[in-house]
């Protein structure tokens, strides 16, 4: 499910990409680097919750200066720079980003992970001119070939269910099982209750439902 609405993302992701811009062109930053400052500030949280404040309140260059004071405590001191749009490749991988982030309603930190931000950069000149559901195209291939199946699936398959049988026989609800399987829910903060229902239902300790935290970052 989408954070925002649609009307938001065009201003939402411009924002973003004047950010990506600003930090790594005007204030020298690495953009993975800058990025984790960013998700560290909470506004990536923010913007996967869809706050009004930030995805349609908040220009790119205030959403750099908050980012980077979180993390240093001082603000930026580099000017504000002409926003040059499409024509970088920064400002186009930040635009990309949070287009799919809103479309997928992944966290970013995920994302990355599957898709880190120097190949985002690297698919400017091939996807920059196209449409952007292009750029969805292969960051969902991305992400499926950097998260195989979840150990849900794999127990469900094992049991011989569907997603529809496992949700109705555990009371669970079928959007619920879907978006636990696609990770657009993280399972390791489902209830207690959802977990030991759907273990119940598979013959499986609720741990075994579990994924295990990434512990890298991109860099």
């Amino acid at each position: 499910m989408n954070a925002y609405r649609k009307s938001y993302v065009r201003r939402s992701a411009e924002a973003f990409g004047n950010m990506m811009e600003y930090a790594t062109g005007a204030c020298g930053l690495d953009g993975a680097v800058f990025l984790q400052m960013f998700i560290s500030s909470g506004l990536a949280d923010d913007f996967e919750h869809g706050n009004p404040k930030v995805v349609a309140g908040m220009s790119g260059l205030e959403l750099a200066g908050c980012a980077i004071r979180s993390a240093t405590g001082e603000a930026p001191t580099a000017p504000p720079t002409d926003m040059v749009g499409f024509r970088t490749p920064e400002f186009w991988a930040g635009w990309a980003l949070a287009h799919y982030q809103w479309h997928s309603a992944r966290s970013f930190q995920s994302i990355l992970r599957a898709l880190p931000w120097e190949e985002v950069v690297s698919l400017y000149h091939p996807l920059h001119e196209a449409d952007v559901t292009k750029f969805y195209a292969v960051a969902e291939e991305r992400y499926r070939q950097a998260n195989p199946q979840t150990n849900l699936k794999r127990l469900r398959e094992a049991a011989g269910l569907s997603q529809a049988r496992l949700a109705e026989e555990s009371g669970v609800s079928l959007r619920s099982v879907q978006m636990y399987e696609q990770r657009n829910k993280d399972v390791n903060k489902a209830s207690a209750i959802s977990l030991a229902k759907v273990a119940r239902v598979l013959g499986c300790d609720m741990e075994d439902l579990l994924e295990s935290e990434p512990s890298d970052t991109p860099h």
